[in-house]
């Protein structure tokens, strides 16, 4: 055993020690930030990230930040073609009634 599940000793057994000793270095471990992209984010609450660069606070799940970002996570200038396309997606539908 190495790590945070030294604590422990011998008791709890083996499996117990390595799973707890998985989570613990996931969750304490710095993560890339999907604004800035700097390796700087932390863990605040279960779920809940920060990033202290770019003061940007958001959620993910419990022990780590999820590797693909969700359409909210996206970079601006992809959210902005985003919503142009459904804009012009829109507009056909208009002239038609």
């Amino acid at each position: 055993m190495k790590g945070s599940s030294k604590k422990f000793g011998v008791r709890y057994g083996r499996r117990l020690r390595l799973k707890h000793e998985d989570i613990e270095t996931e969750q304490k471990k710095k993560y890339q930030c999907p604004y800035c992209h700097k390796i700087a984010v932390k863990r605040m609450a279960v779920g809940i990230w920060t990033c202290p660069k770019c003061s940007a606070v958001f959620t993910g799940r419990a022990y780590n930040v999820p590797k693909k970002p969700g359409i909210e996570e996206q970079p601006q200038e992809q959210l902005e073609e985003i919503k142009e396309e459904e804009m012009e997606e829109e507009l056909p539908e208009q002239q038609e009634e």
